[in-house]
């Protein structure tokens, strides 16, 4: 072999050196704790049913399984974190519509693209959306409140905690024909704080974050969000059916890594979380939690969050939400 042979074939396993040491690092996946990164506070709905799902999920990988909160800017902050980090497995965003369907359409300065920056692992549910009041409220349907907004233009006060809820809210106002006032808070529990204190007069918020609330009689449930009634609370009507046209919005929660996680490394977190959301018993008790558990492939969740653009984009444009 010449002498310029042996630096070509030098240079050739020097560059295949790199590959190699990826594909060993993610054979034995994983070796160590694996951090969950949330876009909402501690006591939101996607807190509770992610520390029950990163129970088994720990058990499962046999690594401890540490969930950082990190809410604000309607999870831009928790997005971009992901997106910048190692794709290596060890750093994985656990989030909703919020960040990946709805905020491209609400906030003029994206710092992440949901699709390009991200990769697909697995879709673990649908968190329904239901609107609550002050029990103090003298409203005791939709269409009491509805007239109530109509009496006192402008006057009644909507929080949210997250785009599902901005967008909820806007929707609401718009499609019922009244003025409301929005104010806007980083994550649901210190907004539900407000509602339960008398100091904001409603809000949509989660099932799961709302429901031990109404449970307690501290806060009124009117009506939920979705096209047809959820059979975690089916007592409650129907935006829809209480009056309010063209109302059908869902909130979904789903799992993913930061752009070029290794498929192997998504195809064992795929297995796994579709494992544990199928079990009846863990399927059980996110569902006393208000959460419908159910997952799918990373293609489908591919094609998932690319559809929910389309349709969030149009729900924020009919509601008349300007970015801000």
């Amino acid at each position: 072999m010449s002498g310029l042979q042996v630096i070509r074939a030098m240079a050739v396993a020097a560059a295949m050196c790199p590959a190699a040491m990826a594909q060993a690092q993610t054979s034995n996946y994983p070796t160590k704790t694996i951090t969950l990164v949330l876009p909402f506070a501690a006591g939101s709905g996607t807190d509770s049913t992610t520390r029950i799902i990163s129970q088994y999920l720990g058990q499962a990988l046999g690594v401890p399984i540490v969930i950082d909160n990190k809410p604000g800017a309607n999870g831009s902050i928790a997005a971009t974190y992901v997106a910048r980090a190692a794709p290596d497995g060890y750093t994985l965003f656990v989030t909703t519509n919020t960040s990946h369907s709805a905020n491209p359409f609400l906030l003029k300065n994206m710092t992440y693209d949901p699709v390009k920056d991200f990769t697909p692992i697995a879709r673990t549910g649908d968190l329904p959306f239901m609107l609550v009041v002050n029990p103090d409220m003298k409203a005791q349907s939709v269409a009491e409140l509805v007239a109530l907004a109509r009496a006192n233009p402008g006057k009644l006060t909507y929080a949210s905690g997250s785009s599902s809820a901005i967008v909820s809210g806007a929707t609401f106002a718009h499609n019922a024909g009244i003025e409301m006032l929005h104010v806007p808070y980083k994550s649901s529990p210190p907004a539900l704080n407000d509602v339960i204190g008398g100091r904001i007069d409603m809000m949509f918020t989660d099932v799961p974050s709302g429901l031990p609330h109404v449970n307690g009689k501290t806060l009124r449930a009117l009506a939920v969000t979705t096209a047809k009634r959820s059979p975690l609370v089916p007592e409650l009507p129907t935006m829809q059916e209480a009056g309010v046209p063209d109302f059908d919005i869902t909130s979904w929660q789903a799992y993913f890594g930061p752009a070029g996680l290794p498929r192997d490394v998504v195809i064992r977190l795929n297995a796994e979380l579709r494992k544990i959301v199928e079990t009846p018993e863990i399927k059980a008790k996110l569902a006393n939690l208000g959460m419908d558990a159910f997952s799918g492939s990373p293609e489908e969740l591919d094609g998932f969050v690319k559809d929910q653009l389309v349709l969030w984009a149009k729900l924020i444009s009919n509601a008349k939400i300007e970015k801000q």
